[in-house]
């Protein structure tokens, strides 16, 4: 739990870092209305981060998040396209994204494979799907609503113009807040850091193991959904590469707010610092004009550094203890 905390501060004062040396150099970084704006661009990832944490912390991962997302979207034009409502639509999205995430959950759990291996296997799977079903063809044309909640502010419909505050940040606020709760707050959340910290105990404690990682699994499933359904609304349209590398952001997220790799530790509080913290660093690069493929390989230092520093600073302590 201490290592959790200086995890967390460290994160602060990293963000600490970001704003000041963003603003100081970067004009218009601060204003108010370039702040809301910026959290399109990773509103959608942090929504399917939120769960992921979950599925790390218990000792699980799901690669073929980003692949979920564009095959749920190709699954969500073609109910378009049969002249489904939004509703429909929105439904076909959710539904959609559970069957990706129970297909990785059933795998996992009936055949005891390890969940990397699984859905690096489904991602090529949902990926491959998505562009045999659409080629390299786009859909276009989806209902005014679905494009209101994707590119939406909370001002409008509460008839202030000045809350510029788009909807998707509202709703992930209010997703990780439930999801705060769940985590730490409940039976749940504790038998979820106990699989990930010991699932051989858990099972003889009587905690359904396989059960919750099945269920974990049609929860991110689902979130990549949800996820998808405001993306396509935001842009208007059905691609079968939307949402590449997506997975990358969503693990780094997770990885990078303390949640250890190996299950069984961090916290959600941790998570949402380093969103924001990724959120205001890649609009900052953004506003500098860097290439996304500089941000990419930032993104994987970020990655790899977020690994290593977590385990130094738990096995400080020991030592330290150690030597006295």
């Amino acid at each position: 739990m201490k290592a959790t905390r200086t995890w967390e501060l460290i994160l602060v004062f990293l963000l600490l870092i970001v704003v000041a040396g963003f603003s100081a150099t970067t004009e218009g970084f601060l204003d108010f209305y370039n702040l809301s704006d910026s959290t399109f661009n990773y509103s959608e990832k942090a929504l399917i981060a939120l769960v992921m944490a979950l599925v790390i912390i218990a000792g699980e991962i799901d690669i073929s998040v980003a692949a979920t997302v564009a095959l749920t979207s190709v699954m969500m034009g073609l109910a378009k396209n049969a002249g489904a409502g939004v509703g429909v639509i929105i439904l076909v999205g959710l539904a959609s994204g559970a069957l990706c995430g129970a297909l990785n959950g059933f795998l996992i759990t009936r055949f005891a494979l390890p969940s990397i291996v699984v859905t690096i296997g489904t991602l090529s799977l949902y990926r491959g799907m998505a562009l045999v079903i659409l080629g390299d063809g786009a859909i276009t044309g989806y209902p005014a609503a679905l494009s209101a909640l994707g590119n939406g502010y909370i001002g409008d419909l509460l008839g202030l113009p000045w809350l510029q505050i788009p909807y998707e940040f509202v709703i992930f606020i209010v997703f990780a807040i439930a999801i705060g709760i769940l985590l730490h707050k409940t039976i749940i959340g504790r038998r979820i850091y106990a699989i990930g910290a010991n699932p051989v105990a858990s099972r003889f404690s009587g905690i359904a193991v396989n059960r919750y990682r099945f269920l974990l699994f049609v929860a991110v499933g689902m979130m990549a959904g949800f996820a998808s359904v405001l993306l396509t609304g935001r842009i208007g349209s059905t691609r079968p590469n939307i949402a590449m590398g997506w997975e990358l952001d969503a693990i780094t997220m997770v990885i990078l707010g303390g949640v250890s790799i190996n299950g069984g530790s961090g916290s959600l509080l941790g998570v949402l610092l380093a969103i924001v913290v990724l959120g205001m660093f890649t609009f900052g690069l953004q506003m500098m004009n860097v290439p996304g493929i500089v941000m990419s390989m930032i993104l994987g230092g970020l990655l790899i550094v977020s690994m290593i520093v977590p385990i130094l600073i738990r096995s400080r302590k020991p030592r330290v203890a150690k030597a006295a």
